[in-house]
């Protein structure tokens, strides 16, 4: 399959790239409450382990059943730096972050992954987003930062140094998954780097597994299918799909959504407080998202 080259997307294309954007983000967002519930069952590095390795099980079933084509040797250092961002580094830094903080403050930074994207869109992806775009995106990431700062009594050194970590690396997984998948397709990316990590992640789950199973509760092991199947694959089927088709920097504006959508997961199945303003900075976040793909091409 030919690059998709960086321009104006056709109508079609374009409602097709933010319509899987979207869907990418919406499983996303159950992620950081999903690993909050599963961090209380089982040890972070073991969840980080567990959710690969069953993710990568899984790929290898996709991959043996549809054989799509092979990468080439040129795709393994991206291979690796997708693996290394998205399969390893994201997890294992949440999860060991919320252990400081809680679901809803760590969130907050999710808001930042817009920019982190779309900066490694730049640099790996050759995207050149007009000054606007930055524009519209930082004051996005500013509006979500200061709805979830506004209390400031969770904070954690510690925790939010493990979440800023986590979004440089989770963008640059982002952006080059992205850039990637425009010439080998979006689940094939993720399968492929799941079958990377697979032979690391296996072994190394079956060595940290707990030595008793008898305290993890079906909440626990529902949050650990939902780590490992949605947002370990099943949402980058789609989230793929998306930067492949509308470009790294404008799809990747999508994200400025996660955080509102995983404070109502939040406050649904933890019980964590989310205030009235929660409406209007969605709104306004809203605006910065059609504003920032306005300026992205």
């Amino acid at each position: 399959m030919n690059a998709i080259p960086m321009t104006v997307a056709p109508p079609a294309r374009a409602a097709a790239a933010w319509a899987n954007g979207l869907a990418g983000v919406a499983i996303f967002a159950g992620s950081l409450p999903a690993t909050k519930i599963a961090v209380a069952a089982f040890d972070p590095l073991f969840l980080t382990l567990a959710r690969a390795a069953i993710a990568g099980i899984v790929a290898i079933l996709l991959l043996a059943v549809l054989r799509p084509p092979r990468p080439t040797r040129g795709d393994l250092v991206s291979l690796v730096i997708v693996a290394l961002g998205v399969v390893v580094g994201f997890p294992l830094l949440t999860a060991l972050a919320l252990g400081h903080v809680t679901s809803a403050h760590a969130i907050v930074f999710i808001g930042l992954l817009p920019i982190a994207t779309a900066v490694f869109g730049a640099i790996r992806g050759g995207e050149r987003p007009r000054p606007a775009f930055w524009a519209f995106s930082l004051a996005g990431s500013a509006i979500v930062a200061g709805y979830a700062l506004r209390g400031g009594g969770d904070a954690s050194l510690v925790g939010d140094g493990l979440m800023l970590l986590a979004v440089v690396v989770c963008g640059l997984g982002y952006a080059e998954g992205g850039r990637l998948s425009r010439r080998l397709g979006g689940w094939q990316v993720i399968s492929w780097a799941l079958l990377l990590s697979l032979p690391a992640m296996l072994p190394a789950a079956v060595l940290t597994r707990p030595e008793s199973w008898d305290g993890v509760g079906p909440s626990g092991w529902l949050a650990l299918g939902y780590v490992a199947l949605f947002s370990m694959l099943i949402g980058f089927v789609f989230w793929y799909r998306g930067l492949a088709q509308g470009g790294i920097a404008a799809v990747g504006q999508l994200q400025l959504l996660q955080p509102f959508l995983g404070f109502a997961l939040a406050a649904l199945l933890l019980g964590e407080t989310v205030g009235w303003p929660l409406l209007a900075a969605a709104v306004a976040v809203v605006l910065c998202v059609a504003g920032a793909r306005r300026f992205a091409g």
